[in-house]
């Protein structure tokens, strides 16, 4: 431990045991410390506007609703690479994927990488991970960071998965969510001297999306087609309508839904259907779950004295452009919910409708906590936007999807985008235009991404002027020169004068 992590260690020590002698007999929420718990729940492949707050026609979500009605909702929160593992690497580190080194979802988090758990234990929060860690699959050995531990290998089931308890392997019979839900709700009922952090994965909504029992048929009722955009793909490089018939096409297989009918036929819509039903009836659960997270803490009396946040690691496309899975930098893919709950610092109903990203999560907890930041780090704290200060807010993001030998069904992608503008690029793909040809979409008078503008020469400038923007937020964020994945069996290294 540094000299300086000792010092605030000592420190934050003497600050819980005073707060405790000031507080004997008392609960915690009756004890005006400065250093609040903080709970993350964190959905896997949930889209922003899965959440009746956000606008869903059918999915009603009281308890994510609750969290934005009495907290904060950040309408524009995006990750910086839409896959698993990557994107909650960067949740974790604040930092892209480049520099974190998790570029797939196979490679677990850096040992000696730095994150906010690691930064919240050394300054004496009690620390605890229950459910979906999703990093290196092979293990579910306890992380780095975390005083008490309970993931699985793999994906986990959404039925009688194994679970490693603090090194103890044990099936817990029933559904996941729900048993995870049980787990951390055990672990916050038990006596906390200290404040904590308690992260909880969860398995939904991700393929095979399995809803449970009771919500099986929940939306049977709903009438539930293609969306309109599935099939609006003229202008669009020619890859997205090659992926039509993949795993990850609308008239693929999509994950074990259509096996039998990978066409246009009227059965072929009905498994869609189906597909979209089990999707959003498997989120019902986890809205259950942000419920019973909710009353815990209330009846604890810790509620208020808690940083309360609900988020997913990724979009997921649900047939738009023809697509299902997630990867590309379309917003069902990149974009995901963000609600925050901290009465002592967010007036209820705040809506922030600055651009956030994944890794904003890391500086802004431990902004919020009074922790030692991150250094060299690529994220930024939120906390001052939930006081309304946005003048030197971010106004582009950069986005960066790299996969080991190019996955077969998405390119690699870079990206800018701002309120307004958004410039695609598919830097492997450079020697065949058509097949890989930008994108630029107008967001504020085209939101669906219906029309790909980049062959218009009207709008040569606005190219030229976006990707100048990309080139500078490669560079800010040491992505420069652009080191390529196996591209047909050939290494690349882009340099800057490449992104075109």
């Amino acid at each position: 431990m540094s000299s300086i992590n000792r010092r605030n260690f000592l420190k934050n020590s003497v600050m819980t045991a005073a707060s405790l002698a000031l507080g004997q007999g008392c609960n915690q929420s009756s004890q005006q410390t400065d250093r609040p718990n903080v709970v993350i729940i964190m959905t896997d492949d949930q889209r922003w506007d899965c959440m009746s707050c956000e606008g869903h026609p059918f999915l009603k979500t009281p308890n994510m609703d609750r969290i934005a009605k009495e907290g904060a909702r950040f309408a524009n929160m995006f990750v910086t690479t839409s896959l698993c593992s990557p994107s909650r690497a960067s949740f974790l580190s604040g930092l892209y994927a480049h520099t974190h080194k998790v570029t797939n979802n196979f490679t677990d988090y850096p040992a000696d990488l730095p994150s906010y758990p690691i930064r919240l234990q050394q300054s004496g929060y009690e620390t605890a991970y229950i459910g979906k860690w999703h990093m290196g699959e092979q293990s579910d050995e306890r992380r780095p960071g975390f005083d008490y531990w309970i993931t699985h290998k793999g994906q986990g089931k959404y039925y009688d998965t194994t679970f490693n308890i603090n090194g103890e392997r044990t099936v817990k019979k029933g559904y996941y969510t729900h048993r995870v839900t049980d787990m951390a709700i055990d672990w916050l009922k038990q006596e906390h001297n200290r404040p904590y952090l308690l992260i909880i994965g969860h398995k939904a909504p991700h393929t095979p999306f399995t809803p449970e029992k009771k919500y099986e048929n929940i939306y049977d009722d709903v009438e539930i087609n293609y969306p309109r955009t599935a099939f609006n793909l003229e202008g669009k490089p020619k890859w997205i309508q090659e992926r039509l018939n993949t795993w990850h096409g609308i008239y693929g297989p999509i994950f074990g839904f259509r096996k039998d009918f990978p066409d246009t036929s009227a059965e072929s819509v009905l498994k869609f259907a189906e597909f979209v039903r089990a999707y959003t009836a498997t989120i019902k659960s986890v809205d259950d779950s942000v419920g019973r997270v909710y009353q815990t803490l209330k009846e604890l009396g810790r509620l208020d004295n808690t940083v309360l946040v609900f988020t997913s690691d990724n979009g997921f496309f649900l047939g738009e452009h023809g697509m299902t899975d997630k990867r590309t930098m379309h917003e069902p893919s990149i974009r995901v919910p963000l609600l925050v709950r901290y009465p002592r610092l967010i007036r209820p109903g705040t809506v922030i409708d600055k651009m956030v990203m994944n890794v904003d999560l890391a500086p802004s907890i431990l902004d919020i906590c009074q922790a030692e930041p991150l250094t060299n780090i690529h994220g930024r704290s939120w906390k001052k936007l939930l006081a309304g200060h946005t003048s030197d807010w971010r106004k582009s993001l950069y986005y960066s999807y790299n996969y080991e030998k190019q996955f077969p069904y998405t390119p690699n992608v870079r990206g800018v985008r701002t309120d307004e503008w958004k410039y695609v690029h598919y830097p492997n793909g450079d020697n065949k235009p058509d097949r890989y040809k930008a994108e630029l979409y107008n967001l504020k008078n085209d939101p669906l991404e219906t029309k790909n503008l980049i062959d218009d020469p009207k709008y040569a400038p606005k190219v030229t002027e976006l990707k100048a923007e990309l080139r500078r937020l490669m560079a800010q964020t040491g992505a420069l020169p652009d080191k390529m994945p196996l591209y047909l069996g050939i290494k690349t290294e882009l340099p800057d004068e490449k992104i075109r």
